[in-house]
């Protein structure tokens, strides 16, 4: 049985070598162990078996605007609904929040667009760019697809 729960300290080493695991591929950005403790709060993992097999975390940009960041499945997990799982909790989380739209910027589009998001244009996403992407080694050269989840009805 798989649990989606919020991360604990005691994860973070799992989260980390998950993720470093997919950086290494180009498949999503790196990230410091620093990172993963000073934003524990706000990452969800899989457990399955006592072990974590997956994660994804929650980033605020803004009052209306938040990404989903990091979400990796470790590889002799994939097909079994974790990705899928973690996407909605972090949807859930941010309609607790009351932020209007959840963004991702991926390579996943199909994934993505089965767990309810659709594409749309990085130029919409003026806060991401000036909050993260101006650090980013890609910045000029960015081959993801931005997309967007509403988590409210738009009139």
């Amino acid at each position: 049985m798989i649990q989606i729960r919020k991360a604990k300290v005691s994860d973070v080493e799992a989260i980390f070598d998950l993720i470093q695991l997919y950086a290494e591929q180009g498949l999503l950005l790196a990230r410091t162990r620093e990172s993963l403790y000073q934003n524990l709060q706000a990452i969800f993992v899989a457990v399955k078996d006592n072990k974590v097999v997956g994660s994804a975390s929650l980033h605020i940009l803004d009052k209306q605007l938040a990404e989903i960041r990091s979400l990796v499945v470790a590889e002799d997990q994939g097909k079994l609904g974790i990705g899928k799982r973690l996407v909605e909790k972090v949807v859930d989380e941010t309609k607790n929040l009351e932020i209007d739209k959840l963004i991702s910027l991926t390579y996943q589009v199909e994934f993505f667009s089965k767990c309810g998001f659709e594409v749309t244009v990085k130029d919409t996403m003026p806060q991401k760019v000036w909050i993260d992407c101006i650090h980013c080694p890609k910045l000029h050269n960015c081959d993801e697809i931005a997309m967007v989840y509403y988590t409210k009805q738009l009139v």
